[in-house]
Parts: C-alpha cells; structure tokens; sequence
C-alpha cells in the first residue's frame, strides 16, 4: 500500500522497478511538487527520478531546486543535458543560478550558452548584486501607440511564447522608451480599429535597473500588482520583474534579517542541506565580537566591586536590572528594523521614531518601575528597604528608556551608514544594554545609599 508523501508513494515505485506506473505518478504531480519530492528523496535516488521526467518538465523542475542542488545536478547530469537545461532557463532563473557560482566555475559554465543566451546572460550579471537587474527576465511583449487594436493583438499572438506573461503588454516607442503598461484585458475589450492611444492613460509604475531589490518589493506591495516593468535612467524597457520572483526575494529578505537579528551571517542555503563547517563560519564572527563587547560588562561590574561588598543585595537585581534593558531594546530594534525593510517607516522617520519610542519607553519604564520597587522593599536590609525601593524602581525606569532609545537609533544609524539595520541584531543590543544597565544601576545605587565605587 503507497504511503501518503508524495516522495514515500515515488521512492515505492522505485524500489519496485516499475517505470511505467513511476511516470504516470510523476505526470500527475505539480512540478512544484515533483522539485521538493526529489529534492527530499535520498541522493541515490534524485537523479534516477529527474531523468524518468520529460525533457521539457526537466527544465521546470530545475528552476525550482536549491542553488546547491543545482549544482550537484548540473555536476552528474550528461554534459549535452546539462547544456540544454542552462539554455532553456528563463534568463531570472539562470541568472540566479549562474550568480551563486565562484568565478572560475561561472566562466566554465557561461561556455556552455549559445551566443545569445551569453549574451543576456553577461548583461544580466553586470548589474550589482542585490539589484533589480539581476532579477528582471528582458521577454516581455511591447507594442506601439500608433498601432490598432488588432494589430497589437496580433503582435501580442506572435510574440506571447517569449514573454514570460502576457498579462500586462506595455506600450513603448520607437527608441523603446516605456509610455505606459495595459492589462491584456483592456486590448480584448476595445474596439479593433481603435489606436492603442485610447488605452493609455500613461500613469505606468517603474523601476530602475540599478535599484535594490527591496525596492521592487516595497513598489509591487504598494501598487498591488503583478508585473513591474524595470527601465534605464533614460526610461528604455529593459525588462520585467513579476510577482512571483518578487515572492521570492520578499522570502529571502525576511529569512536573511532573521539570521541576522539572531546574530547570525545568512545562510543562503536550506538548512537541512548545510555543512556542520559552514553552519560554524556562519556563526562564529558574531559570537567572537559579542564575547568582547561583554567583557566589559565584567570589566564594569568589577568596578563597582566596593558597592557589591557594602549591599550585597544589590546582587539579586542585577540580572532583572540588565536583562530587561536588553529586552526593551530587542523589542524596539525588532519593530524598527522590521518597519524599515518593509518602508513603514523612512530614514527621515528617525526623529519621530525616537520621540514616539521614548514617550512609550517612559511609560514601560515606569511601569516597570512600580513593579520591581516592592521587590526592592522585600529583599532590602531593614535599615535599608526604602532606599533599596527607589534604586532598583529609578534604575529600571532608566534602563528600559536607554535600551529603548539604543535599539530604536541604531537601526536608523546603521542604514545611515549603508548597511543593513538588521546587523542591530537582538544580541548586539542585549550586550550594549547590558552595559549600560550596569552603570546606570551602580550610579544610582552608589548615589542613593552614599557608596563609592
């Protein structure tokens, strides 16, 4: 009896030998699925499963594999196989493939593209990492603003098998300047002899080839559409960027400042496929910096030494003191790294992100404040209870504005200085929070109960 998995059902069949019913299944699987199936089937077994797929499904099932498995499939495949697969990519796709690889394997590979697809290839690859160039596929069906109705229809027939969708059709001239881009939908509704200039309304959404990739993100969101035309600072059609790449990259964006919030590098890789040896160089920069941003933390403690040894309870308050600046500053570095990649909030927001934060961090300190004050009063010497209370509730009311005010400035900062804001990641701030928690509760301290450091 097959297993309900779809990889459990395939690798029965396998096992049995029989082809003929291993096809059928394969036929009636999405090639979505097909991918992630063979992508979770033992290595022995992948490549046996891609080649009982058509030629033509091969190349689809590809697209969707890792860039590792990618890789390993290109390395075992037929060389002639090989080649193919890597010509009949859509140019994203290939870009992407082709972009993961180290200089001396991407020369290897690039010979293996006929002119024209090296060609387009090359262009693509000289953009800048990250931009918008790299991810635009240059098939698109332009038509002119003279043409009628059933001419650029006809155009549209012709030329559909090279764009990679036909929903929108854009209207450019004769140096292919863009001038507006119409839903198919508008052409099959108009009138036949009618001009294409009717339908114009020319307020086309666009985006610059050198521009980040975030931004065609943040621009498809906003518009809430499907098809972002990318063009030259000239305003030439270059190419188009659709939704489903745009998925992507909106994937690829919040899984890379998940990692780096842990403290971690991102790992462009799936996890289940990383190396113990990678996963380790991924890790151990952050850990090593973080180690000497704590050190003086214990530097700081041991400076207040004397203070420690006069009211030893000070001790008890001093893991609640400094963990909770380090968690008011994860809370407001999360939402602000978070509000800025998604263009909630701008670089020129950062004034009012931090009167806002601290109005708010006022209010949490406080409250914060009150809380901990009747600890102070339980755990204080009986000569000391009152002035205990108000160290433990002044320093908590001080640590939760500084770790507030720390974790909403340094996404802002870092931007500033053109790097990503989710390098303020939640162990950077905890550790920056932490020593300044330190002095600020020693200080108070030693200035409420007459003590000297």
């Amino acid at each position: 009896m097959l297993q309900d998995h779809p990889i459990d059902q395939l690798l029965t069949l396998l096992t049995s030998n029989d082809d003929q019913a291993l096809i059928s299944q394969l036929e009636e699987m999405a090639v979505q699925d097909i991918s992630e199936a063979i992508s979770d089937a033992p290595q022995e077994n992948r490549l046996r499963l891609f080649e009982l797929l058509p030629a033509e499904r091969r190349t689809d099932a590809f697209s969707y594999f890792s860039r590792p498995l990618q890789r390993a499939f290109i390395d075992e495949l037929d060389p002639d196989e090989a080649k193919r697969i890597l010509r009949e990519l859509v140019p994203d796709d290939r870009t992407a493939f082709l972009e993961s690889l180290d200089p001396q394997d991407l020369e290897n590979f690039l010979k293996l593209l006929g002119p024209e697809d090296l060609k387009q290839s090359l262009k693509l690859l000289g953009y800048p990492e990250e931009s918008v160039g790299r991810l635009m596929t240059p098939r698109f069906v332009a038509v002119r603003p003279d043409w009628s109705v059933a001419r650029a229809l006809d155009h549209i027939r012709h030329e559909a098998h090279r764009g990679e969708t036909i929903n929108f059709v854009f209207v450019t001239d004769h140096k292919g300047q863009l001038l507006d881009s119409l839903r198919l939908k508008s052409f099959i509704l108009a009138r036949q002899d009618a001009p294409v200039s009717q339908l114009m309304d020319e307020e086309v959404v666009h985006i610059q080839a050198n521009e980040d990739r975030e931004a065609a993100v943040q621009t498809i969101q906003h518009y809430d559409i499907s098809t972002l035309p990318v063009t030259d600072r000239r305003g030439v059609l270059l190419g188009i960027v659709t939704v489903d790449d745009i998925m992507d990259v909106a994937e690829e964006e919040t899984t890379e400042d998940f990692h780096k919030l842990g403290a971690s590098r991102y790992l462009n890789v799936p996890i289940r496929e990383a190396s113990p040896v990678f996963m380790y160089r991924k890790r151990i920069g952050w850990l090593l910096i973080l180690v000497g941003v704590n050190l003086i933390s214990g530097i700081s403690i041991a400076y207040y030494e004397h203070t420690i040894e006069s009211v030893v309870a000070l001790v008890f308050f001093l893991p609640l003191i400094i963990d909770s600046s380090g968690n008011a500053g994860s809370q407001s570095a999360t939402l602000m790294v978070r509000a800025l990649s998604t263009g909630d909030v701008a670089p020129r927001d950062w004034l009012r992100m931090l009167s806002k934060e601290l109005t708010v961090a006022i209010l949490l300190g406080l409250t914060m404040a009150l809380a901990v004050a009747g600890v102070g009063v339980w755990r204080g010497y009986p000569d000391l209870m009152v002035e205990l209370a108000w160290v433990v509730g002044l320093a908590m009311c001080a640590v939760i504005i500084m770790g507030s005010m720390i974790g909403v400035m340094l996404p802002f900062l870092l931007q500033r200085l053109r790097m990503d804001p989710a390098t303020a990641s939640a162990p950077l701030i905890t550790s920056l929070a932490d020593i300044g928690g330190i002095l600020i509760y020693f200080s108070i301290a030693n200035a409420i109960l007459q003590l000297t450091p």
